[in-house]
């Protein structure tokens, strides 16, 4: 998989949160098999909008899009909570 460069406001939230070295783990596994256990992927509602998500860790999830059958693009990062 390919991995569309990140937008900066993505890598400043992640910065500023002391997760970019988490994120940095987790998009070696999503290049590799976007399957992996570990990042624990999830279609988002609706489902036909074919928007996923893969944690980061227990609070954090990130949402990216398939914008071709190998090309991903993450649209963002968030606290899975609120």
């Amino acid at each position: 998989m390919f991995i569309l460069p990140i937008h900066a406001e993505i890598v400043a939230y992640l910065k500023t949160r002391n997760l970019s070295n988490k994120f940095s783990e987790k998009i070696k596994f999503l290049e590799n098999d976007f399957r992996h256990p570990s990042l624990n992927v999830e279609i988002l509602e609706p489902k036909h909008l074919r928007i996923y998500s893969f944690r980061i860790d227990k609070k954090y999830r990130a949402i990216f899009i398939f914008r071709d059958s190998q090309t991903i693009e993450i649209l963002d990062a968030n606290n899975h909570y609120k």
